[in-house]
């Protein structure tokens, strides 16, 4: 009204009200452990943000759903928590391949207000299951006869690990000249064929001790025991042992002009051997012992 002027300063403070909630960069987060980690091994988490101030602003993180994890917080130097993963039990990849967790940052509010951050873990296999065989000794019976080119068994061990620590190959470890000369183990396959005809008479029991190995040379063993029966694939034979050249025509009944032995490879039934002599000469065949015979 005077025509004068003056300027006044005002200042507003504004009061923080509780209107936002901590929050997470990434809501579902990734992590790879592996299961050989020692227990109190620790792995830093991404920490929550929340504008608001005071009591409002974030105020603690809590975790949730597994017993093999644990939550640590660390306080910066400007005050600011920074979350930590603790493992605080042994990881087994063959018990849980995979461990779902929540991560929740809580504010001061009343009430509070929370964000969450799901977490996955995968649990990184490591080398600490050895193949195991399905049986310690495997047992199998075969005749003689069976092609060359036939499976005879396959032996079968399981390795729970996954990727190169549960591929298992097989390999003999003890086995004679003679039966490396007649079987053949498949490394990928465990399966045993035969490379050549089983001859009873040349060795009826054939034992092949085989090795289970996985990618990190942890390995298992068991025994092949192969039975050979025996095929009626030999006939008898007959050799003279000794014999007279000639007998005199008064020589009395009973007296010996020649000595047999009779012999069959074969065993069982398939080995037992009957002799006869032709009918209408004036001899006869006596059985004596251990094969032999004597044409009297």
């Amino acid at each position: 009204v005077e025509g004068q002027m003056q300027v006044y300063r005002i200042e507003v403070q504004i009061t923080d009200i509780n209107d936002n909630e901590p929050s997470f960069k990434e809501i579902e987060l990734e992590e790879r452990i592996s299961e050989a980690t020692a227990p109190g091994s620790r792995f830093p988490l991404p920490e929550a943000q929340d504008p608001d101030s005071g009591r409002n602003s974030l105020q603690s993180y809590e975790l949730s759903g597994d017993e093999h994890f644990s939550l640590a917080v660390q306080t910066g130097p400007g005050g600011d928590q920074r979350p930590e993963l603790v493992l605080a039990k042994a990881l087994d990849r063959e018990e849980a391949a995979f461990h779902e967790l929540v991560l929740r940052a809580s504010d001061g509010g009343d009430p509070a207000r929370t964000g969450t951050a799901r977490i996955r873990v995968t649990v990184v296999d490591a080398n600490d299951n050895a193949p195991v065989f399905s049986q310690a000794e495997y047992t199998v019976r075969v005749p003689e006869d069976v092609p060359v080119g036939s499976t005879l068994v396959t032996v079968t061990a399981i390795d729970t690990d996954e990727g190169l620590n549960g591929h298992v190959k097989y390999w003999l470890k003890k086995v004679s000249e003679m039966a490396s000369n007649i079987f053949h183990l498949d490394s990928e396959s465990g399966a045993i064929t035969l490379l050549r005809s089983l001859d009873f008479e040349e060795g009826d029991v054939h034992e092949l001790n085989l090795q289970a190995y996985d990618g990190g040379a942890l390995y298992d063993t068991a025994k092949v025991v192969i039975t050979v029966t025996d095929v009626n694939d030999n006939a008898p034979e007959i050799s003279m042992r000794s014999a007279l050249r000639e007998i005199s025509e008064d020589a009395p009944s009973g007296t010996v002009v020649a000595l047999l032995y009779v012999q069959d490879r074969d065993s069982g039934a398939n080995g037992e051997v009957r002799c006869s002599i032709d009918r209408d000469v004036p001899f006869r065949l006596q059985s004596s012992q251990d094969n032999y015979y004597s044409v009297v």
